[in-house]
């Protein structure tokens, strides 16, 4: 029998421009999760991508949190004995665990282009999302040194004809079978950069995180992270992914939209005002008054956050 696990949540932003109120909602709410269970939280910068990511990003991003009253015990800025806490310094654990998988023969190069895997890929996913049907899994030695000859390959892992499954802590029972609704994934992009599926998987699991705190988006990713945990000899945490923050008409907010931003929130709003408005779209208070996060941790409770995304309107604010 498994000894129960001290909480250890975390926040894992990408800093590649200003936070917008989503991405508020689920800090506030992983925030919440381990303040109430009297764990420990922790801060992680998934930098990965050189050409969005930037270490002033990072910095701001920080700040807003601590202006939102959002601390952590560990991590970016704080240090730890599981650093480094950017994935940006992380690459060799990542090419450790891509050489440990590629030596078990579960990675082969990807000559594809975009639009030749939308072309040959006849099933689809219900979200729209092409499944890769294994089209460079069977290519011949000659095959692949005539093709890198021209393009370098993205690298993908072989996935089981097999279910995964796992019980949400918001969401509820989800299932998928990778081979079929999925296909062979990405772990390393062709222009040497990781992939977010092994990065994640890695820092979790290094960190001893307990408990993953994401938007509803990230669902149908863990299937996939699910695979590489058992791969690597990892233990995988809880997940509770929580609803996204729609605009009118159904939108998701992004920062490329600049929709919400921390920029115009703080010119606006107070603290507490933020998430007093935070809290009540979680469904922890009955009016959006203003409130401090740690006046919200003896109010939280998963079963009262809602499933279902939810559609804000500015006016509303």
């Amino acid at each position: 029998m498994d000894m129960p696990r001290q909480v250890r949540g975390r926040f894992a932003p990408s800093p590649s421009g200003r936070m917008h109120l989503g991405n508020l909602f689920s800090a506030l709410l992983a925030w919440l999760s381990v303040r109430a269970a009297g764990g420990v939280m922790v801060l992680r910068m998934e930098d990965l991508d050189p050409d969005r990511c930037r270490t002033e990003y990072a910095a701001q991003l920080a700040e807003d949190l601590r202006w939102l009253g959002l601390d952590w015990d560990e991590g970016y800025q704080r240090g730890g004995p599981r650093g480094p806490y950017l994935q940006s310094r992380r690459t060799g654990r990542y090419a450790a665990a891509f050489a440990l998988l590629e030596r078990r023969g579960l990675i082969y190069p990807c000559f594809c282009t975009r639009a030749e895997r939308l072309a040959a890929s006849a099933p689809h996913r219900a979200d729209g999302q092409a499944v890769y049907g294994g089209i460079c899994r069977t290519l011949t030695r000659t095959e692949r040194e005539e093709r890198a000859a021209i393009r370098r390959p993205a690298w993908r892992i072989q996935v089981p004809d097999r279910e995964f499954s796992f019980v949400d802590g918001l969401q509820g029972e989800y299932r998928e079978n990778l081979l079929r609704d999925c296909g062979d994934f990405i772990l390393r992009r062709s222009d040497g950069v990781y992939a977010y599926q092994l990065a994640v998987v890695c820092d979790d699991g290094d960190m001893e995180i307990t408990q993953v705190v994401r938007g509803r988006d990230l669902l149908d990713s863990t299937p996939r992270q699910l695979y590489l945990y058992e791969l690597l000899g990892l233990r995988p945490p809880e997940f509770y992914h929580v609803p996204l923050l729609l605009a009118p008409g159904g939108r998701r907010l992004s920062k490329r939209d600049g929709d919400l931003d921390m920029g115009a929130l703080r010119k606006t709003y107070t603290p507490e005002g933020l998430t007093g408005y935070l809290a009540h779209l979680a469904g922890l208070t009955d009016r959006p008054d203003p409130v401090t996060p740690q006046e919200l941790v003896p109010l939280f409770a998963w079963s009262k956050v809602p499933r279902d995304d939810i559609t804000i309107y500015r006016a509303g604010l």
